[in-house]
């Protein structure tokens, strides 16, 4: 495969100055011995024909634009390009040329204007005066403007056309029309032209003028945009002989746009800045022709003199105090007209639109003076109004603040749920206003809803909260309390018939799906405060009626908030969903999608693929018993059959170690490892303590409490018959109570020594002054005989077991009367350090049956 690196588009100039794409190929720098040196060659990538050939000559003016492009000129009417595929090529081939030509790579341009030989070309041809003795320059360009006539506007035009090829002679070209003050008289041609409507002349003078501005200098700019010139300029530019008839630039700068002072401006500065932004910007979007991809880079002269304008705009309009505090004072007063109070936020909307181009310290500045003046409150009052002008300048200024500082908006939602606690007014919130704006927005394509929802996913992003400011805590907790239900009305309103939604129009099903997405966002990030709220209002339930929904998109949203929620792993949720048979709707939307190959239908698989490869064994369970006997006719994909093995094979484990504890359990207690946990037991735990628990807020604002037994309510018993621990099964009470597994309220068993016992045998321990544990033996073993007479045929076990008893408790008390000797930091080794010293324990050998 070829090197991507070095493919390149050849493109050569032609006659009408138009770029002509001669083929595409592949570029290399190679010595050439028919032109004795190095050489650009590119091969056509089709058959390996010669494209371009060209050697690198030392005094030849390469020029890199755009990071992929190199133009040069050969001779005097030809100029090449070649444009890159990737910039790594441009740089590599850049380097080869610099080489030759003995320059430094980080340069644009490898011939300065004012080289030696040029020099003495002006000298030759008379450019420089020597008449006091020394060498003086007349002119630093070699260029001999023609006159300006009527009859050499052609050859003016092929001159400065020709001129804007090579970046040197573009200079030359730049500094002759300068010196010779060619602008004006331009002008003046353009007005006898159009006295005499000479088309052609006027044709001419607008190749003309678009070449100035493509020379892209800015002291030419300075001249074309004085105040006697600028609108000859633009008439210049009417007459694009490309068009049938000419423009009306002029008509539309002079008489339809009016200038309208919202506040009066002292400033003149601030009115001719305003006044010459205005013409930059009509010129460069409307009046010149967009650039072509060799020209793009020719008016970044014109866009910085408008971006340098545009700050200074916002530079001068925040020097003025009074004129920001006169402009917020009136926009905030209830008297204020609709009409004046839309062209005072319109003015502020330009003002935030303007310092886009400020610096960020600078920016910081602005609207730090802004939120001082009291931007969001203005912005409040806008959305409360009935004008709908006035919504849309305001969701434009609140769009800006929040982009700028999410903080800012944050913080002043903290002050107003302050206010409101004070004042017992919680109504009129800026966020419930603004999702107000959201669910009532008239577009059918639901514009400014999506720019909303787009604006309420950066304010709940926990990603950019302040956490030295607790902004995590305090804003999500007012949130959640006091407009999340707002947000929330319509989905609620719309599924209250759990069979189908209420209104299935194509603007309600759009504005469902933007606040499902929102609230997909949240169960990712909000954790607690989303859990919280899907709990309360069964909200999952309500989402699945949207199954139902004719629209497509509306169904794959409801989808992908379960999926959200099944991806976070979550018992409480996984347990909600099992209680309520939330999969029911799931598993109907399956097949009525029946073995169509769309979205739906593969999203639906996936969801199942996914819990059974992270072998959620809750949710594999509840599916394979509630809804395997309708799942396993899919026959399509592996997946359900798949999901039935899995659960096969948990069952099988379960059973497994339900015979392995069956099979231990003696009539005797016995001590067991704390490390040697069995699964059961840590699924007792967990079962009684999330029994247990009670949902509620660690925020500083209060919560309805969520009672999880409510949900939750039979799962101990459940777990209690898989683990064989009921009332009428005593040896195994006596084991869990023997290792301070009483119930959910005892605690923890006391730190013991471990005890080893070699040949299988396992290591029971009894404390002689234990007498009531003494009693438990005597009774076990009452128990033992009472057996042995129902069945004779373990008498004889029965009497060794015994026997083998009585052999260790003697052995022992004669080990205890060597042991009462031993000092008591010894003693101290054998019992925990919370627990009183006692005597050393008596160990019991007890042989399990097989």
């Amino acid at each position: 495969m070829a090197d991507t690196r070095r493919r390149v588009k050849v493109y050569t100039l032609n006659e009408d100055r138009q770029w002509d794409d001669c083929g595409t190929g592949h570029v290399s720098a190679v010595y050439t011995e028919r032109l004795k040196g190095l050489s650009l060659q590119v091969r056509a990538e089709q058959d390996g024909s010669l494209l371009l050939e060209s050697r690198i000559l030392s005094d030849t003016a390469y020029q890199k634009q755009q990071e992929t492009l190199i133009v040069w000129s050969e001779g005097e009417n030809t100029d090449l390009a070649l444009s890159f595929q990737e910039k790594a090529g441009c740089d590599e081939i850049w380097e080869k040329i610099c080489e030759v030509q003995g320059k430094d790579p980080s340069v644009d341009i490898t011939q300065d204007i004012g080289d030696v030989d040029e020099e003495d070309d002006e000298i030759a041809s008379g450019s420089f005066d020597n008449s006091n003795g020394s060498l003086q320059r007349q002119s630093t360009s070699p260029y001999v403007l023609p006159a300006c006539e009527l009859g050499e506007l052609e050859e003016i035009a092929d001159l400065f056309s020709s001129a804007l090829t090579s970046l040197v002679r573009r200079e030359q070209l730049a500094r002759a029309i300068e010196e010779s003050d060619y602008i004006p008289k331009l002008l003046t041609l353009f007005h006898t032209c159009e006295d005499l409507e000479n088309t052609d002349g006027l044709h001419r003078l607008y190749e003309i003028m678009k070449s100035i501005f493509l020379l892209n200098k800015s002291s030419l700019f300075d001249v074309l945009l004085q105040e006697g010139n600028i609108m000859d300029v633009v008439g210049c530019l009417e007459h694009d002989p490309a068009l049938m008839e000419p423009q009306k630039h002029r008509e539309y700068l002079l008489r339809e746009v009016s200038f309208k002072e919202v506040l009066p401006i002292q400033n003149p500065d601030l009115k001719r800045k305003i006044h010459q932004t205005f013409r930059l910007q009509y010129i460069q979007d409307v009046v010149l022709p967009t650039p072509s991809v060799f020209e793009e880079n020719m008016l970044s002269t014109l866009s910085s003199l408008i971006f340098f304008n545009k700050a200074e705009i916002v530079h001068l309009v925040q020097s003025d105090e009074n004129l920001l505090s006169l402009m917020f004072k009136q926009l905030r007063e209830e008297s204020t007209a609709d009409e004046r109070r839309r062209e005072l936020a319109g003015f502020v909307r330009e003002l935030c639109s303007l310092s886009q181009t400020l610096q960020p310290a600078a920016r910081d500045d602005f609207f730090r003076r802004l939120s001082e003046l009291g931007v969001l409150p203005a912005v409040e009052m806008l959305l409360a109004s009935d004008d709908t002008q006035s919504h849309k300048l305001a969701i434009d200024v609140f769009a800006h603040v929040v982009e700028h500082s999410p903080s800012m908006v944050r913080d002043f939602a903290h002050h107003e749920m302050n206010e409101s606690c004070t004042d017992g007014d919680d109504d009129l919130f800026l966020l419930n206003l603004v999702i107000e704006q959201m669910i009532c927005d008239p577009d059918p394509e639901l514009s400014c809803a999506m720019q909303l929802t787009g604006l309420l996913r950066v304010l709940l992003d926990p990603e950019n909260m302040m956490p030295n400011k607790n902004e995590k805590t305090e804003f999500l907790g007012f949130f959640y309390r006091n407009c999340m239900h707002v947000l929330m009305a319509p989905l609620l309103a719309n599924t209250a018939d759990e069979k189908r939604p209420g209104k299935d129009d194509y603007q309600t099903a759009h504005l469902l799906s933007l606040i499902l997405d929102l609230v997909t966002f949240s169960v990712e990030h909000h954790t607690y405060h989303v859990k919280n709220y899907i709990l309360n209002k069964d909200l999952l339930r309500r989402v699945l009626v949207l199954l139902n929904s004719k629209h497509t998109f509306l169904s794959l949203a409801a989808l992908r908030f379960m999926r959200r929620i099944i991806s976070t792993k979550d018992e409480f949720y996984n347990r909600y969903i099992i209680k309520g048979d939330l999969f029911d709707p799931v598993v109907e939307a399956l097949f009525r999608s029946a073995k169509r190959y769309n979205l739906l239908n593969s999203t639906i698989l996936e969801t199942f693929e996914y819990i059974r490869v992270e072998d959620i064994k809750s949710l594999i369970e509840y599916i394979v018993e509630k809804h395997y006997k309708r799942l396993q006719s899919i026959e399509y994909v592996k997946t359900f059959s798949r999901l039935k093995l899995r659960y096969d094979q948990q069952k099988n484990r379960e059973n497994h170690k339900l015979t392995i504890s069956d099979s231990s359990e003696q009539n005797h207690r016995f001590r067991r490892d704390a490390r040697s946990m069995e699964e059961e037991e840590e699924l007792w735990f967990e079962k009684d303590d999330d029994d247990a628990l009670t949902f509620t807020s660690g925020d500083s604002f209060e919560t309805q409490k969520i009672n999880i037994d409510s949900i939750l309510e039979g799962d101990k018993a459940e777990v209690t018959k898989k683990l064989g621990l009921n009332a009428e099964d005593k040896v195994v009470e006596n084991v869990l109570k023997s290792n301070g597994i009483e119930s959910e309220k005892t605690t923890s068993a006391p730190c013991e020594d471990d005890v080893t016992v070699k040949n299988g045998l396992v290591g029971l321990v009894d404390y002689s002054d234990d007498e009531s544990e003494e009693e438990e033996d005597t009774s076990i073993v009452a128990d033992v005989a009472d057996a042995n007479k129902t069945n004779p045929s373990i008498t004889g076990e029965s009497e060794t077991l015994k026997d083998k008893v009585v052999a260790n408790d003697a052995e022992n008390k004669d080990t205890e009367t060597q042991d009462l000797d031993m000092n008591d930091d010894k003693v101290a080794n054998e019992v925990c350090s919370d627990e009183p010293a006692r005597k050393k324990p008596r160990l019991l050998e007890v042989v399990t049956d097989d």
